[in-house]
């Protein structure tokens, strides 16, 4: 029992004099901050979560704003030239929350449209009056080295929550929204779609249909839905969706495959995240 104590003892005071050198002293960089930080959660003095928040804030100083911007292939934009009619299904389709809203081309920027401020249209019967020039907010505009911590200051003081992307000739080449600077931080964002490690792969709901981890093997998939994909140039169910759309879809986008109608429930700048899977309402073929 002595001994025991004894060796917690001087255990103790081995972290004690640790934790005195990094306050009497400058850490000589960022790795040994992130060394200091391990052994504190090594010694469960720091638990995983703040250590890893600590580990993104540091390493969000050094990233640029190129690095995490959803490219201009992917932003979901509305033109000003649109009707209600006319945009109103991409914005209900895409479930953001801003939308850039642009003249001829992505290159001439005119202001963000907020979807709440549409509200009012519900109430409107008289759509033929609506210009979408009244409702619009300023636009902010970055280059695409511009630091990222920087950013979020400049997000947290002007309260915007997205910015265009330019390059160096003054295109737009890109959107970042404050989302994606703190999913840097603290990590991904998940919503009620989105599945935990443990989670199964395919989930049964109540009504009939089944929600999908994108990465689910195709041949698990296949002994769940009776079914006969190919894993010559996919390994997983969200690339097969991916290829027979022939480009990377917004959430809420749906295709009909081998008898199913696949949804996207969500998905980011790279890749399909969650699928919902019910019957479908023609075949496409597996091929």
């Amino acid at each position: 029992m002595n001994e025991d104590k004894s060796r917690d003892n001087q255990e103790n005071k081995s972290w004690l004099n640790k934790i005195s050198q990094v306050f009497s002293s400058e850490p000589k960089g960022k790795d040994d901050i992130l060394a200091f930080l391990q052994e504190a959660q090594d010694n469960q003095l720091l638990d995983s979560v703040a250590y890893n928040i600590i580990q993104g804030a540091l390493a969000v100083t050094d990233m640029k704003v190129r690095e995490i911007m959803v490219p201009r292939p992917q932003m979901v934009v509305v033109k000003a030239s649109q009707s209600p009619e006319e945009f109103l299904p991409t914005i209900t389709q895409s479930g953001h929350s801003r939308f850039p809203v642009v003249g001829e081309n992505y290159d001439e920027i005119l202001g963000i449209l907020l979807a709440k401020d549409l509200l009012p249209l519900l109430l409107n019967s008289n759509l033929q009056k609506f210009r979408i020039k009244d409702i619009l907010r300023p636009a902010t505009v970055i280059p695409e080295s511009k630091r990222l911590s920087t950013l979020l200051d400049e997000f947290r003081s002007n309260r915007n929550h997205m910015a265009l992307v330019i390059d160096e000739y003054g295109g737009v080449s890109g959107l970042v929204t404050i989302e994606d600077v703190l999913e840097e931080i603290v990590g991904e964002i998940e919503d009620e779609y989105d599945f935990d490690a443990d989670d199964a792969l395919i989930r049964e709901m109540d009504d009939g249909c089944c929600i999908v981890n994108a990465l689910t093997p195709i041949d698990e998939f296949n002994e769940h839905f009776d079914l006969e994909f190919s894993d010559d140039e996919f390994d997983t169910i969200g690339g097969i969706v991916m290829q027979h759309f022939g480009k990377l879809p917004e959430p809420r986008e749906a295709i009909d495959i081998a008898g199913l109608k696949f949804v996207v429930l969500t998905s980011d700048n790279r890749r399909i995240r969650s699928l919902q899977i019910s019957p479908g309402t023609g075949t496409t073929s597996i091929d």
